[in-house]
């Protein structure tokens, strides 16, 4: 059995490797001739770590990962705590620790893993059709590549999805900007152990540790689509938006590098319940692209491939079934996280700043309890627990 995976990146690669540990032949396609990652690192909560585990990456992923030991929301104008507590129930209970990853070093970790001189890079698919017994992707540069099974691992803007779904889908605003990069960890600004996120406003400012001494930051603002900002003009757009916020906030401003810092304007997609079609299957961004609002949008990838491997290993009827198994068992976990990093998007970003307002107040009185819960409710939505 070969197959055919398009896009090298955290979804893609993953399932590569996971076919490969399931003795399933593959070859993967990148449309892009170097891998840039987009945005700073990423949060791999310990759903995603326990994917990443299974496919023999653990020791590594130790070493790539920042020390987050404790969680602490502050007040944005004067930065006093509104609370602060451990990570330590979460993972007793989960049996695994999260772990925050510069993304170009997770991506150095992925194409090592599978083997990086193995992709297929310059690669852009233009279309894909099956036939009998099989499926073919045909690529922009006449290339043509020919399988049992092909997964679009392409991403939010993936080509493959219409065919598939056998409509467009449209990305959805959700309303605000995600300016992030990473910065050499100051312990003024916050703890080194520690997730720590600036609210107010409907906006606000987080930071994660990750290895080499580094935070990684984000700041979120409310904002219309489109407007001419980019990175030449990145500290004072914040330096703008955060006006009157706590010096912890402007020292961070004035540290970061403007060159290497990004700006996203953030979007999702209305879920859908068909991740294959025939011998295709949809995998991460392509199937399911969410809001970073908890954190799982890599996380979903890497359980896509686990399930994938799994069911085309454990399933003799032949590919087609398998994949509707894959389907059966991703389409209703999938959804449910889009729809809760939106629901948590819409709370965050003061789409009703009553809502919002709300939410500051109960950080006062938060000792960890719920939001752990939710936490732990999603992480035991995954394949591996």
């Amino acid at each position: 059995m070969k197959a055919i995976v398009i896009g090298g990146g955290i979804g893609g690669l993953s399932a590569a490797i996971a076919l490969k540990r399931c003795g399933i032949a593959t070859e993967v396609y990148e449309a892009v001739k170097e891998m840039k990652p987009v945005g700073a690192a990423i949060s791999i909560w310990p759903n995603g770590v326990k994917c990443l585990n299974w496919l023999g990456m653990k020791e590594r992923l130790q070493q790539l990962g920042g020390p987050m030991e404790f969680m602490a929301y502050q007040e944005y104008q004067q930065g006093q705590t509104l609370t602060r507590f451990s990570l330590d129930p979460l993972i007793s209970s989960v049996g695994e620790r999260p772990y925050p990853v510069a993304r170009a070093e997770l991506q150095d970790m992925l194409l090592d893993t599978y083997g990086r001189t193995d992709v297929h890079f310059g690669k852009r698919v233009a279309k894909v059709e099956e036939f009998d017994g099989g499926v073919r992707a045909i690529f922009e540069d006449g290339h043509v590549a020919e399988g049992d099974l092909l997964i679009a691992a392409d991403g939010t803007h993936s080509v493959i999805r219409p065919y598939v779904l056998g409509f467009e889908t449209e990305r959805r605003y959700a309303g605000y900007v995600n300016w992030n990069g990473l910065v050499e960890i100051d312990k003024s600004i916050a703890p080194a152990n520690q997730w720590t996120t600036f609210v107010g406003e409907g906006k606000r400012v987080s930071l994660m540790p990750v290895s080499g001494n580094r935070f990684y930051f984000f700041f979120d603002v409310p904002l219309p689509k489109g407007l001419a900002e980019d990175r030449t003009t990145v500290k004072e757009d914040l330096a703008r938006y955060f006006s009157g916020w706590a010096n912890p906030v402007q020292k961070l401003i004035t540290a970061i590098d403007s060159q290497t810092t990004n700006r996203i304007e953030i979007h999702d997609i209305e879920p859908f319940m068909q991740l294959v079609r025939g011998r295709v299957a949809l995998l991460g961004d392509s199937g399911h692209s969410t809001t970073p609002d908890i954190g799982q949008g890599g996380c979903a990838a890497m359980e896509d491939a686990v399930v994938l491997a799994i069911a085309l290993q454990t399933n003799s009827l032949g590919v087609e079934d398998a994949l509707l198994r894959y389907q059966e068992k991703r389409a209703y976990r999938v959804k449910d996280l889009v729809l809760k990093a939106r629901k948590r998007c819409d709370v965050t970003h003061g789409k009703d700043m009553a809502v919002t307002r709300s939410w500051y107040e109960e950080l006062k009185s938060e000792t960890g309890e719920r939001v752990l819960s939710g936490m732990r409710e999603t992480i035991m939505g995954g394949p591996l627990e």
